[in-house]
């Protein structure tokens, strides 16, 4: 993965193309981002439209992987917080192709969401990820520390009860 580059990605047709294709493969190959299979085209496209109208306010940014003209990855760091919380950011949305997992692609796209974020003032991530599959690995080896699990807190993709694991890590300057 030596072309890959992480960047802020826009909001233009190629780009929401690619996004609603990496959507939709990774909720077929069961990812618990909040869909269910199958998820149609026309679903996913209408997600991403809504999350670059939320980016353009500011409110969140959506980091993309990219090994040449390919997007292989995606992450979302949601800023809009309450007003006792400006202090906080979210990791939502974490994706990889499933063809192309276990090369590094996640940990380069949460070290740039967390670079981010430390660039927008935040000093704390939060994040969840389902207990069954999901990839608390990963973010334990990032230095998340896990708070504790939800259980039956969403379905899975193509059906049945998961919990969920809530992390938090301190960045930026109070570390």
């Amino acid at each position: 993965m030596d072309l890959l580059e992480i960047r802020t990605l826009s909001d233009d047709a190629k780009t929401s193309g690619m996004l609603a294709d990496l959507l939709i493969e990774t909720v077929a190959a069961g990812g618990s981002v909040s869909f269910m299979h199958p998820l149609s085209p026309d679903a996913a496209r209408e997600f991403w439209r809504k999350s670059f109208v939320a980016a353009a306010r500011g409110e969140r940014a959506v980091l993309g992987a990219w090994n040449g003209e390919t997007l292989v990855g995606s992450v979302t760091l949601l800023l809009d917080c309450p007003p006792n919380q400006p202090h906080r950011a979210e990791i939502a949305k974490m994706m990889t192709r499933p063809d192309h997992r276990g090369k590094g692609i996640a940990t380069r796209l949460m070290r740039a969401a967390e670079e981010l974020a430390v660039e927008k003032g935040r000093t704390l991530l939060v994040l969840d990820t389902a207990s069954e599959e999901g990839a608390a690995g990963l973010y334990e080896k990032l230095g998340f520390t896990l708070t504790g699990e939800i259980p039956d807190y969403a379905l899975k993709p193509h059906g049945g009860l998961t919990g969920t694991l809530v992390y938090w890590k301190r960045i930026g300057r109070d570390r």
